[in-house]
């Protein structure tokens, strides 16, 4: 439960119908089995100390009797278990016999939730023994206890922070209104559904799909516990059969299942309260409470949850080739709109293209937008402005890429107006320090916005989100354009993106197009401000400033989850120990401890930034983004990431 991230588990015991102590063994069984594999959270199903088709066996009071004392064994041998666990089973409450979910911990019952939704006719049959909770009773005895009874119970985990479980039923996951909305918006953060609904073509695909939105809409974690029919034990198949589907979910996202008849009577994964947390506290949504519920405390050992859930590498960026090319299609449309937007039939466009893979994106957009506005690609003005470090091969690359794409074009050759401009400041060439770098830079975004003034044209920025966060990029040189149509993707998404564009034309059979940009994605990425070594690209920025891959992570977990160094260096070292993108545990930390300083040291260049479209849920604009003072101390954070250097 480390950085708030609480393990969870689902489980389906094997039901021996109408016998409670067979079922307390096989309950006692999993509970053992989550607390050894470090659950936090434990949801079986509805009514598994009894089987929920026993029918009108629920009326006879040995069955009563026997599932209360089975309840006693269970809290008697799981005292060295301290899992939030919560347990189906039927109680009686004010003379009424109610649907119930225990919840225990460490041998201690917490409360009794009852069931209070019999609406539909399955509930209305199944369930006819039942009755909705009496009014007026707030608490019951049970098993040797008298606890807190009620559906308005939460409970909430001293230990953990923001570790709130509130228990439905089966039943609450389809209902219009959802008393597990009333809960949420009370403070739950983790939704236990206890089910015993039986299986129907297509039933798992919209219990599933229930769970998902519950937890998105509410932004909780829902664990879904459904009853079995197996082969020897389980629920009744006299009218129905039940599949022991076992569902986690967090946010919307499917982190762990069981699918129908899978075969598993236990799963985890992890439920990332922190992320919970970070959303509710940004939406008003979550902040009056119910002051009708009532919280029931308790306690649970510290410990470091296992990370048994996969951490995307690319978080910009879907695994899923599919997902991949729809995510790739939606940006070009965004920023294509934005930019057609911005110029409309007026203006022009003047992009400063260097072979590289930001000004490549940028003029991919531009061209887009001229096709939506109907107007000819021959009015955008591509300029390539070599200087000491262009090499032939970007220098070829941006002039074949302007000729595939149709655009008019210029080569301005900036050497010599540097060189003069060196005399003037009195700067020596052979000082390769950053004011010999950034005059480079100034020059080029000099001559395209004079370019632009003659043309009644705007200047479209190249710039990328990755950049804006680590400043890399010159104040008010390749920093500064009229509209910054890439000021929102960040690196890793526009390689992707440009990717996507060379696959498409080489499936139009624009094979130039494709050969172009698929030698700009090969090419490494640099701002070329140093001279060539060999005719060869002497300034990587990776080199200088770190993987963007590594980056990218880091931006994410930062500006979208609030995360604290110390978490997303260990979120970093889980999602990058898989094969294809790996860097050692020293690697991001050198890494993480850079981001870090430059993020906040950097500030300044995006309190000024240009206009440009917000593409996804991570943005940097000063204006409806990222909010921070240009010096704002950083001393909390870097503490924290350079520590991790010596861990």
């Amino acid at each position: 439960m480390k950085d708030g991230i609480v393990s969870a588990a689902a489980g389906s015991p094997r039901v021996s119908l109408g016998d409670p102590r067979a079922n307390a063994a096989e309950i006692v069984r999993l509970i053992r089995a989550a607390a050894d594999g470090g659950a936090a959270v434990l949801v079986l199903p509805e009514l598994c100390l009894t089987g929920s088709t026993c029918g009108d066996l629920f009326f006879q009071s040995a069955l009563i009797r026997g599932a209360e004392e089975a309840l006693g064994r269970i809290l008697d041998e799981t005292r060295d278990c301290p899992v939030l666990t919560f347990v189906g089973l039927p109680a009686t409450a004010g003379g009424s016999l109610c649907d119930c979910a225990a919840v225990l911990c460490g041998g201690r019952l917490l409360g009794v939730v009852p069931r209070t939704d019999f609406s539909d006719l399955a509930a209305r049959t199944a369930f006819r023994a039942f009755s909705p909770a009496p009014s007026g009773v707030s608490e019951i005895s049970l098993a040797g206890s008298v606890v807190p009874f009620g559906a308005d119970l939460l409970f909430s985990c001293r230990s953990v922070p923001g570790l709130v479980a509130a228990a439905g039923f089966g039943g609450d996951l389809w209902a219009p209104v959802s008393p597990l909305e009333r809960r949420a918006l009370a403070g739950a953060t983790v939704l236990a559904g206890l089910s015993a609904s039986p299986e129907l073509v297509a039933r798992s695909r919209a219990r599933r799909n229930a769970a998902l939105s519950l937890s998105a809409r509410l932004v909780c974690g829902c664990v879904v516990a459904e009853a079995a029919s197996g082969a020897g034990d389980g629920e009744s198949s006299t009218d129905a059969v039940f599949s022991g589907q076992l569902l986690i979910c967090d946010r919307g996202e499917t982190a762990a299942e069981n699918p129908p008849f899978g075969g598993k009577d236990l799963i985890f994964s992890e439920i990332d309260v922190s992320h919970l947390l970070f959303d509710r506290r940004r939406s008003q949504a979550f902040a009056g409470g119910d002051p009708a519920c009532r919280t029931v405390e308790f306690s649970l050992p510290c410990r470091t949850s296992r990370l048994t859930r996969g951490v995307a590498p690319l978080p910009f960026v879907p695994a899923d080739p599919d997902e991949r090319a729809r995510r790739c299609a939606e940006v070009l449309e965004i920023q294509t709109h934005a930019l057609a937007r911005r110029l409309g039939p007026r203006f022009g466009a003047v992009v400063a293209v260097s072979g590289g893979l930001d000004s490549t994106l940028a003029l991919l957009v531009t061209a887009r937008a001229f096709d939506l506005l109907g107007r000819p690609r021959s009015e955008i003005l591509t300029v390539t402005m070599p200087c000491f470090g262009t090499t032939a091969r970007t220098r070829g690359n941006a002039e074949i890429l302007c000729e595939a794409l149709g655009t008019s074009f210029r080569v301005v050759d900036i050497a010599e107006a540097v060189a003069a401009h060196f005399r003037d400041i009195g700067h020596d060439p052979a000082d390769r320090s950053v004011t010999y770098e950034n005059a480079q830079a100034r020059e080029r975004t000099q001559i395209a916005m004079d370019l632009a003034n003659s043309r009644n044209a705007m200047v479209v920025g190249t710039g990328d989100l990755s950049e804006l966060a680590l400043g890399w990029a010159t104040y008010n040189g390749d920093h500064m354009s009229n509209y910054a149509v890439n000021g929102g993707v960040p690196k890793t998404l526009i390689r992707a993106v440009v990717a996507h564009c060379a696959g498409r034309a080489r499936a139009d059979g624009e094979t130039a197009l494709a050969a172009v940009l698929e030698d700009i994605l090969a090419t490494p990425v640099s701002p070329e401000l140093l001279p060539a070594e060999n005719g060869e690209i002497a300034q990587k920025t990776e080199d200088l400033v770190g993987p963007y891959e590594l980056h990218d992570f880091f931006l994410y977990r930062m500006v979208r989850w609030g995360e604290s160094p110390r978490k997303i260096y260990r979120m970093a070292v889980k999602a990058f120990s898989g094969p294809e993108h790996r860097f050692e545990p020293a690697v991001v930390a050198r890494w993480l401890a850079v981001f870090t300083r430059r993020f906040f040291s950097q500030q300044f260049k995006r309190s000024c930034m240009p206009d440009g479209p917000k593409i996804g849920s991570v943005g940097l604009s000063p204006r409806g983004d990222w909010q921070m003072p240009s010096d704002a101390c950083a001393a909390l954070w870097t503490a924290e990431a350079e520590a991790l250097l010596s861990d």
